[in-house]
């Protein structure tokens, strides 16, 4: 504003100025950097102060809220933990955001105007203490002016929503719902620049990103502004630690639930996100693609390899008729000089019997001529076709003498052959005959060595290593003056093999009377001698009661076993006769034992069965 746009009735002089002078002036702080934007906007000093000024009240104006005298003189001083304390400094549009300048001109700004002093001297009502409403203000500043105090306001900020949006978030209000929920909770993240919240349009990378921030965040949040007590109230070092370890469990506890309300959180965005499905789908299309890209190249390759079998087929059925035809033209070229030779053999065979016929068969008798007509048969049959024509010059020469030379020494030289091959025969059958001889004279098994051979049998059994080699020396360890090798002992086990079943039931009764000899059973009675033998108790029980009740021993077992043997199924009273072997038994002892036995076997081959089928199974 010029002086001549200013009204004034009257103007004077009150004083003279004084002379100006240099004033050095230092390119360094506030004052100085004021000078530089008034020179740089070309503004007078008066403009410079109005426009700062301006500005003040401006942001003083954007910083605070308006006075709320009667919320304050309505606050609790002994509640003031519970008050908010953004509120109480005029910051509750600003909150987390104010800075420290903010929260100091608030709090001079609240002092100025509600301090005790300055409303007893405009004549207020001031309570006396702690008790008066301007202690909640203290408190607040208390709170917000301390950095670590204020961190621990702001992680329970009664202002800030925990809720989130439930999973059944239709896909059209997905990013209405949750972006500004993200976007609130992104300020308790210790990692600055948390990935955006993105849209519809967001690549893979970048979603996949975000929910990787997210499901891993890390979050300051902490409760100690909700300790119920003071760690500094004890009386001692106890109390103080037990207040420390209540409040540090009920923060922990606090924490693990702000966990879980993220990942809750997470999880729902995470199944209400359209981009998920859409990333989903088209992995699924992109895996099908690869799918049909394979069985494309399969089957591509599948027709290659068919054409190139159908190819090889047709080329080895084309080589296959050429080799057929081949085969067919040698053959009949085979043939054909197969029947031009037998023509020519016919031919000379015949030319040959008229020769010798002509000669008179070189016989000088008719017994002679017999012979030589027998032996005109048989060179016409066994001599070549080279040897015959040979053969036939000479006889066609028209010298009889050099002809009979010629047929005699054919005739020679045949029956020279002949002799060889029969001796060959010979030699053969003789060798055959001679080893069976020897065989047939090897020396004869004794009863004892039968006995040790079927022992040895069921000792070393099929599968055993070397199985015959063992068996044989088994049975020269256990008879003296054996000597038998692997192959006797085979030969003989089929020899016994094939024994029919009078044969077998002879070996049996001896092998019995062996075995009763040896364990000096005791045969029955005679009808007319008397025993003169004591009774034994199983005897006695068996003449009494008819039955011996005590249990079996190893001999009697081993008498029920070879009397079994012994007398098979098809054994007239077989049972009486087992019985008369064990005398200590009766018929009705063994009959049970019997039966007792077959009801062991039968259960252990069940078992058997059981165990190898479950093992298939597995």
């Amino acid at each position: 504003m010029s002086p001549e746009d200013v009204e004034v009735e009257q103007c004077m002089v009150v004083a003279k100025l004084s002379a100006t002078r240099l004033v050095p002036v230092q390119p360094a702080g506030r004052w100085y950097e004021a000078y530089c934007l008034r020179r740089r906007n070309k503004h007078s000093l008066s403009h410079h102060s109005l426009q700062s000024s301006t500005s003040e009240e401006s942001s003083s104006g954007l910083s605070t809220d308006e006075e709320d005298e009667a919320m304050l003189k309505s606050l609790d001083p002994k509640e003031w933990k519970d008050q908010d304390h953004y509120t109480v400094l005029g910051l509750g549009k600003v909150r987390h955001k104010a800075t420290e300048g903010q929260i100091k001109k608030a709090y001079k700004k609240k002092v100025l105007k509600h301090h005790p002093d300055k409303r007893k001297a405009s004549g207020q009502d001031v309570k006396e203490g702690d008790d008066d409403y301007f202690t909640c203000i203290t408190r607040a500043y208390e709170i917000l002016g301390n950095s670590n105090k204020r961190r621990s306001y702001d992680s329970i900020d009664p202002e800030f929503d925990d809720s989130i949006p439930s999973s059944s978030v239709s896909k059209e209000n997905f990013f209405q719902e949750f972006l500004p929920v993200f976007q609130a909770n992104s300020r308790w993240s210790n990692k600055k620049n948390a990935p955006t919240f993105g849209d519809i349009n967001s690549s893979y990378e970048e979603v996949n990103n975000f929910y990787a921030f997210w499901y891993d965040f890390d979050s300051w949040r902490e409760y100690s502004y909700l300790d119920e007590e003071e760690k500094e109230k004890g009386e001692n070092r106890e109390e103080r630690r037990w207040i420390e370890k209540q409040n540090k469990a009920a923060r922990l506890k606090r924490k693990k639930e702000e966990t879980t309300r993220i990942r809750q959180l997470v999880d729902n965005a995470y199944a209400c996100d359209p981009r998920i499905q859409k990333f989903k789908d088209d992995e699924k299309e992109r895996k099908l693609a690869q799918k049909r890209a394979k069985q494309e190249v399969a089957r591509a390759k599948a027709e290659e390899e068919e054409k190139k079998r159908r190819e090889e087929l047709e080329a080895e059925r084309l080589k296959k008729e050429q080799e057929e035809e081949i085969a067919k033209a040698q053959a009949a070229e085979i043939k054909k000089e197969r029947d031009a030779q037998k023509k020519v053999m016919k031919k000379e065979k015949k030319n040959f019997r008229t020769a010798v016929k002509e000669f008179d068969y070189f016989a000088a008798d008719d017994n002679e001529r017999v012979q030589n007509m027998q032996d005109v048969d048989k060179l016409a049959e066994l001599l070549s076709l080279a040897s015959l024509q040979s053969l036939n010059e000479n006889l066609t020469s028209g010298d009889l003498e050099k002809a009979r030379a010629a047929y005699q020494t054919q005739v020679k030289e045949m029956n020279e052959q002949l002799e060889k091959e029969k001796q060959k025969q010979m030699d053969a059958m003789r060798k055959q005959t001679g080893g069976a001889s020897e065989s047939a004279g090897s020396k004869d098994w004794s009863h004892d060595e039968l006995q040790t051979l079927i022992k040895a049998v069921n000792v070393f059994p099929a599968g055993t290593t070397s199985r015959w080699e063992a068996i044989a020396s088994f049975i020269n360890q256990h008879i003296e003056g054996s000597n038998r090798n692997a192959k006797e002992t085979l030969s003989k086990a089929k020899s016994l093999q094939k024994m029919d079943a009078d044969q077998k039931q002879a070996v049996n009764e001896k092998a019995f009377q062996k075995f009763a000899k040896d364990h000096k059973a005791v045969s029955s009675s005679k009808e007319d001698g008397v025993s003169e033998r004591f009774e034994t108790v199983g005897e006695q029980q068996v003449s009494q009661t008819g039955s011996n009740p005590a249990p079996w021993t190893a001999e009697e077992q081993k008498l029920l076993e070879q009397a079994l043997k012994t007398y098979t199924a098809n054994t007239p009273e077989r049972w009486e006769r087992i019985a008369e072997v064990i005398p200590s038994r009766s018929k009705r002892d063994c009959m049970k034992r019997y039966k007792e036995l077959a009801e062991l076997v039968r259960a252990k081959k069940a078992a058997q069965a059981a165990a190898a089928s479950k093992a298939k199974k597995t």
